[in-house]
């Protein structure tokens, strides 16, 4: 193993999100501040008291698969089979030319296969022990997403997922960026997926008074440092990156968005479902990513904030931010992603580090949109975007349990 930090490059991007399948649709949508939140369709919902969420629309499996493997993976693998092709795709890497043991997968998923654990709970109940699908666990566990990617492109490097609730995208692309950066692998493809929009899922975040009841008005409910913010929007999809040594990436003249330049990580250590209330973990877990990147504070332009829409979260959030950045707070741009695609749980992390990336690369700032009243006074990108020279950008991930990830994205520029 080297002793040498090797540079590390994003090279491919595939995305499946409410508001667009495919990088290039996600992205307009997202700097045009289009809200992917609506009437839940996936199900009739009229029995809950939130009956709205951030549904991918328009996707069909059989685009990426045959039926028989439709039929044998849950939604949340469809989906990530789907942004796995993209990417790969769009990082022009050709199998045939790479090191598959030095190829890897990392994926993340808070909950995995929740349907089919519901579906096949059914078929249990009403036809008995013998009549559950031996493809009930393959479709239910978590890793599946990563095995699968990992089966179908043929990498056989590192192979694993992390299960870190709403951290775990954020969390699997650190740990992919510390083995290309420490020279146990050339690429990793990584990221997360979710499929959580089910009866049992939706009531479960609704009794925990987690998620907005603003059934009337879905495109305003996702709400980030707002006054009238009332909880998140659950939603669903998959994001994944490719990422390669630079040295490797320029050898084969591969495109190259944005550097990963920093990974943090932390743990609030304080309740399974509120962050630490003075924001002191997610503090730590800025201030571990900037110190890894070997950056300061004020060399932070931009941050894509966790900002999931909850009161006691964002404020949470703002805290820290303020603690950690002091004065330079003022100066920088702040925006959440989650005011148009809502949460995307395990995935979040994921679409929210494509979105850091092209930001860094476009030099646009996607907005936060539904800031109407605002709770607080830093320059959250209200309801516009903005174009910005975004040098360093910091992306935030907090999740249940208290797990804190936070990653940086600095602008590629040719030496």
């Amino acid at each position: 193993m080297s002793t040498e930090r090797k540079k590390v490059v994003i090279t491919g991007i595939g995305a499946i999100t409410p508001i667009g399948i495919g990088k290039d649709v996600f992205w307009n949508n997202l700097i045009s501040g289009k809200s992917g939140i609506s009437k839940i369709t996936l199900f009739d919902p009229s029995e809950l008291e939130t009956r709205i969420a951030g549904e991918v629309k328009d996707f069909d499996p059989l685009d990426y698969m045959d039926k028989t493997e439709a039929r044998r993976n849950d939604r949340f693998t469809q989906f990530v089979i789907a942004a796995s092709d993209e990417a790969m795709k769009d990082s022009g890497i050709d199998k045939d030319k790479i090191d598959i043991y030095r190829a890897g997968v990392i994926i993340g998923s808070g909950i995995g296969g929740l349907q089919t654990l519901l579906n096949q709970h059914n078929v249990y109940l009403q036809k008995g022990p013998k009549r559950v699908s031996p493809f009930l666990i393959p479709m239910m566990i978590s890793n599946m997403a990563s095995g699968v990617v990992s089966i179908r492109h043929g990498l056989k490097g590192p192979n694993m997922c992390v299960v870190s609730a709403c951290a775990s995208a954020n969390h699997s692309i650190g740990e992919s960026f510390k083995y290309i950066e420490r020279g146990d692998a050339d690429i990793m493809v990584c990221g997360g997926a979710e499929a959580p929009i089910v009866p049992l899922g939706v009531a479960g975040f609704i009794n925990m008074k987690a998620v907005s009841s603003r059934n009337d008005e879905p495109e305003k409910a996702s709400r980030p440092f707002d006054k009238g913010r009332d909880g998140f929007v659950i939603s669903e999809g998959a994001a994944i990156i490719v990422l390669e040594s630079e040295e490797h990436a320029k050898k084969r003249g591969a495109h190259i968005y944005a550097y990963i330049s920093g990974y943090g990580a932390s743990s609030d250590a304080y309740h399974i479902a509120a962050p630490e209330p003075t924001g002191v973990g997610a503090q730590k877990c800025m201030e571990n990513a900037i110190l890894d990147a070997g950056l300061n504070p004020e060399d932070v332009d931009y941050i894509n904030a966790h900002g999931t829409s909850t009161p006691v979260g964002d404020k949470a959030e703002v805290l820290a931010i303020k603690h950690l950045f002091k004065d330079h707070a003022y100066q920088m741009k702040i925006s959440s992603n989650k005011s148009m695609i809502g949460h995307l749980l395990g995935a979040a992390g994921g679409a929210e580090t494509v979105a850091t990336t092209l930001t860094v690369k476009e030099g646009i700032v996607p907005p936060t949109i539904n800031l109407d009243d605002p709770e607080f006074d830093l320059d959250f990108v209200p309801k516009k975007s903005v174009k910005a020279d975004i040098r360093v950008a910091l992306n935030n991930s907090f999740g249940f349990g208290g797990h804190n990830a936070s990653l940086i994205i600095t602008r590629y520029e040719e030496s």
